[in-house]
């Protein structure tokens, strides 16, 4: 599966995140905790230079606890400060703002040193879509002001958000690079919603997903699906499981379109439970 798609909005979003960032202290980037990896954009480090940042590993609820404590150590271990946080619960925001001091601390006591005083942390949020940015300033806004979706590229516009006297938090639309080089970063972006449906063969998907389950998370497959493994026979794999749950046409022959659906939307959500894609 060759993805390609990057939409002209994401191309002038990289051209506002280089314009904007002398306005900002510090740089969120947002990732999905279940593709720690996969979720981070290559073009950020050339976009960002040595802009102080922090990584914020967002659904931490939907990902495997021990793998984003895993992932966590493993950014740390190459310098850069990462916290985990589930936005739609509201879960972990003030960790948000104590984590910006700790790594802006070193700049700040430089101007109390020079009589300076420093005023409200101005940080962007930048990240590719559908990782919960417009959710995670909505909650820490404390309202809806940023309009938010479970299909990438909702969000467009630039704004500036106030949080308290703290933070001062500029959102930036979602950036895409234009060619997935790796095929396996495709599909994982694929399966939690990164890309739009309309442009994938869902079919190849499910079973994509279902081979991920069946090496990495094998216990999971059998309780769902019982499978105890994925047979090169796509249409023997479909048809066992559109079967096993009931999922036929109106003729009554399995539906491979509608099982094919079913399967990425259990993996999508929580009927399978946590969930991570990618390893250390």
């Amino acid at each position: 599966m060759t993805i390609q798609w990057f939409p002209g909005h994401m191309a002038k979003a990289r051209r506002e995140v280089t314009e904007k960032l002398k306005l900002v202290d510090i740089v969120f980037e947002l990732i999905d905790a279940r593709l720690p990896l996969s979720s981070r954009n290559p073009m950020i480090d050339d976009v960002i230079h040595q802009k102080a940042r922090l990584l914020i590993l967002n659904k931490a609820d939907l990902a495997d606890d021990n793998e984003t404590a895993k992932w966590i150590r493993y950014f740390e271990d190459r310098g850069d400060r990462a916290i985990s946080i589930n936005s739609f619960e509201g879960k972990g925001m003030l960790a948000i703002t104590k984590a910006a001091k700790e790594i802006l601390e070193p700049k700040h006591e430089r101007m109390r040193s020079r009589g300076i005083r420093p005023g409200a942390i101005r940080a962007m949020i930048v990240g590719i879509p559908n990782v919960g940015k417009s959710t995670l300033i909505n909650r820490l806004a404390k309202k809806n002001i940023a309009k938010t979706g479970n299909t990438p590229g909702v969000t467009k516009a630039q704004q500036w958000i106030k949080y308290g006297k703290e933070l001062e938090l500029l959102d930036t639309p979602g950036i895409l690079w234009p060619k997935f080089e790796d095929k396996e970063a495709g599909y994982k972006l694929a399966l939690t919603g990164a890309i739009k449906d309309t442009i994938l063969n869902m079919e190849d998907l499910a079973i994509y997903g279902l081979r991920f389950l069946e090496e990495h998370y094998p216990n999971r497959l059998s309780q769902r699906y019982g499978l105890t493994k994925v047979d090169d026979s796509i249409i023997e794999v479909l048809t066992s499981i559109g079967e096993l749950r009931k999922v036929y046409t109106t003729g009554g022959e399995v539906d491979f379109d509608k099982v094919s659906e079913m399967i990425v939307r259990d993996i999508r959500g929580e009927h399978l439970g946590k969930l991570t894609f990618d390893f250390v």
